[in-house]
């Protein structure tokens, strides 16, 4: 568990319509991944720079 998790606001897409998708968390210098249909599964730790082009890619 990331440090501070249990204070995390989880974020999903609002494109999701089914429910199954991934929701992400934003502390401090770290983004946290996890799979919405499993919140208390693996959180996956991903840098800052590598999320924003992940979602810029997504987004074209």
């Amino acid at each position: 568990m990331h440090r501070g998790e249990q204070h995390l606001v989880w974020v999903k897409s609002t494109y999701t319509d089914s429910g199954s998708c991934v929701e992400w968390a934003r502390p401090e210098g770290a983004v946290l991944v996890r799979d919405s249909k499993r919140p208390q599964g693996a959180r996956i730790p991903v840098q800052p720079a590598a999320w924003s082009a992940l979602v810029d890619w997504v987004k074209e």
